[in-house]
């Protein structure tokens, strides 16, 4: 079994490529349990349909989290 940082690793330059992505982290879905984290700038139906429930054997979670500016 791949740890999550190993699977958060293969896929986040796919997932950053699609629209509205703004972020792709590591936190727990609503049961606790260890989830890919994917944070939105806006709704987009459109790149929702392309992120996939699970990466490998872990849960993805989509958060609309707005802009992300650095400081």
């Amino acid at each position: 079994m791949k740890s999550i940082q190993d699977v958060k690793s293969v896929h986040e330059t796919r997932l950053m490529e699609l629209p509205d992505v703004v972020s792709v982290g590591i936190g727990l879905n609503e049961s606790g349990d260890a989830a890919v984290i994917v944070g939105l700038a806006r709704e987009n139906p459109a790149t929702r349909a392309h992120i996939p429930q699970r990466l490998e054997e872990y849960p993805v979670v989509v958060r609309i989290i707005g802009s992300v500016k650095a400081k």
